[in-house]
């Protein structure tokens, strides 16, 4: 008996099929990924590297950039962990470049240049009042409100009268000659003693004040500075600087204050809103 001849496999000529197939996924692979970092927006590019990554089976999760244009991809609230390959870009990707963060010194020059602007506003005005400072009855002081000069109402008034006197007008035009050509907002405040007065002109002490404080400002007005930069308040006997039971107490707290506003913000507190509850309603 003849033995039998073992059956041979057909010699299959389109293997080549199989290779030619992989370098073509592979060669569009590629130019996808030249594409997406052809462009410019972030967003796609992640999407569509995270997307090849996945096709090829290739990934595991990282949370070091996370996709600001899709919101369940990448790190964040909810969002779950993205996707990515090993510690860093795939191969023929570039890494993400992250923007670097603004410097924290930046808002500080315009507050640093205020603060020299003030400064240099009260070396002139100590300067121009020089001989009223040195005789006690000029004070001027600087804080993060402004410039505050405090002048003595026996340099600007008469004993209860509000007309300038004509020695006063040296003083003031001094101050606003300083200041004609500055920008700042400008608070006049009248300030008097709790000794009542009572007349045709004045009923009380806060028409006094008011009064003169409108008289400094007009003459502020009449020396150039802008009359949308101007502010007169009466006081009246309010905030004393000095005690009401003595002559020389008195004299200081009739007085007008002229504040240079300051464009330094103050720092702002929310005020927490606590509940109320019935028990602590209840009396004790």
């Amino acid at each position: 008996m003849s033995k039998r001849k073992p059956i041979e496999d057909p010699i299959n000529h389109e293997r080549w099929l199989v290779s030619y197939a992989d370098f073509i996924t592979l060669l569009f692979a590629f130019f996808v990924v030249m594409y997406s970092l052809s462009s410019l927006n972030e967003g796609k590019y992640r999407i569509m590297s995270n997307s090849i990554l996945v096709a090829f089976g290739k990934f595991k999760t990282y949370s070091d950039v996370p996709d600001t244009t899709n919101p369940n991809m990448g790190a964040g609230p909810g969002g779950g962990p993205g996707i990515g390959i090993g510690s860093g870009p795939g191969p023929g990707l570039s890494p993400i470049k992250r923007k670097p963060a603004t410097s924290s010194t930046a808002p500080e020059e315009p507050l640093r240049q205020e603060r020299d602007k003030m400064t240099g506003l009260a070396h002139g005005i100590l300067s121009a009042l020089a001989p009223l400072i040195r005789e006690g009855k000029v004070r001027v002081t600087q804080n993060s409100r402004g410039i505050s000069i405090d002048i003595n109402a026996s340099v600007l008034f008469a004993l209860g009268e509000a007309k300038l006197a004509p020695q006063s007008s040296q003083a003031l035009e001094a101050i606003a000659s300083v200041l004609a050509s500055d920008t700042h907002d400008i608070q006049v405040e009248g300030y008097t003693d709790n000794l009542p007065i009572k007349n045709t002109v004045f009923p009380s002490n806060w028409e006094l004040s008011a009064v003169r404080a409108g008289s400094v400002v007009r003459l502020f007005m009449d020396n150039g500075i802008a009359e949308s930069r101007l502010t007169a308040i009466g006081q009246g006997a309010k905030t004393p600087v000095g005690s009401n039971d003595t002559a020389e107490g008195r004299a200081r707290n009739r007085r007008v204050n002229i504040t240079i506003l300051s464009l330094l913000p103050d720092k702002q507190t929310e005020v927490p809103i606590t509940p109320v509850t019935a028990e602590s309603n209840q009396s004790p």
